[in-house]
């Protein structure tokens, strides 16, 4: 009977942790959400940003191979993805560029990015299956890597670095 009880007592604390933790992760996803107006003008500020999308928009369109109904229900989502993620990266390069006193708030704060990233990548992850197959999805996370890989390539071989 008493462990009979202890499960009892455990499955409610489990309970209480998984809706906290979801109502939590809902908080932080409107809170980007909120904020996705203002990251479209940082980013429409700077051209440089905008014809870097636009470039990686075509590589992937053209990787991918869309349809017309794919890509029409596609890229809105994409973007603000894309939105989401750059906005969680931005708030984790300020948290660790600001030297605070408490270094261990620092490092929770760090994580807890991280785990936004996760989260958002799960979210949209599951948006995008509704609209295209396992096999582009795949494709296009190997697309994204490639493009990055060039584009951090290129910047190199504009700046070289100097040791």
């Amino acid at each position: 009977m008493t462990m009979n009880k202890l499960f009892k007592h455990v499955f409610f604390v489990l309970v209480i942790s998984c809706i906290s933790y979801s109502a939590y992760s809902q908080n932080l996803r409107m809170q980007l959400r909120e904020r996705k107006f203002e990251n479209k003008v940082a980013r429409a500020q700077n051209p440089g940003m905008r014809k870097v999308q636009v470039v990686k928009e075509a590589f992937l369109n053209q990787q991918l191979a869309l349809t017309r109904a794919q890509a029409e229900r596609f890229w809105p989502i994409y973007r603000q993805y894309q939105n989401e993620l750059f906005e969680v990266r931005r708030l984790k390069r300020l948290n660790n560029s600001d030297a605070q006193a408490n270094g261990a708030e620092q490092v929770k704060k760090d994580l807890d990015y991280d785990a936004q990233l996760v989260d958002i990548k799960k979210h949209y992850n599951e948006e995008f299956m509704k609209i295209l197959p396992p096999e582009k999805i795949s494709q296009l996370i190997k697309s994204e890597r490639e493009f990055n890989d060039e584009l951090v390539r290129k910047l190199h071989e504009q700046n070289p670095v100097k040791q």
